[in-house]
């Protein structure tokens, strides 16, 4: 594994901290899966960190490549518009790292895929 890969989950952030659960449980996943992989969750507003926070831990760990993932079903306006600049003042800040946006993860082939199946899921348990 590259250890100087890092990888952050970008989530939209609510009132309610009970809200950022489901995003705390994947991250954890996420680095029992891969350990040594350092996974930072970050959030757009309300909530902390903030996507610059979570790019200066990633840093400070050693990280040389980022990727943020945004927790979104979609690719709106805050993925398409507030986090691109959000993402140049880091690397203004941070100029040795490579930072990678992806697409919402909503979009992800798999993760649509898997959506598709918790509806027919729920579906046939109703039915049942």
């Amino acid at each position: 594994m590259n250890t100087s890969q890092g990888l952050i989950l970008l989530a939209h952030g609510a009132r309610n901290p009970a809200w950022s659960k489901p995003f705390e449980t994947l991250a954890q996943g996420l680095r029992e899966a891969r350990p040594g992989l350092p996974v930072a969750l970050a959030f757009l507003e309300l909530m902390a960190p903030d996507l610059a926070s979570a790019v200066d831990e990633l840093a400070a760990k050693g990280c040389r490549q980022v990727q943020v993932l945004p927790c979104f079903l979609g690719q709106g306006g805050h993925v398409a518009r507030d986090v691109p600049p959000l993402l140049e003042a880091a690397r203004a800040r941070h100029t040795g790292i490579e930072l990678i946006l992806w697409p919402a993860l909503g979009e992800q082939p798999a993760m649509l895929l898997a959506l598709q199946q918790v509806c027919l899921g729920l579906l046939d348990e109703s039915a049942a």
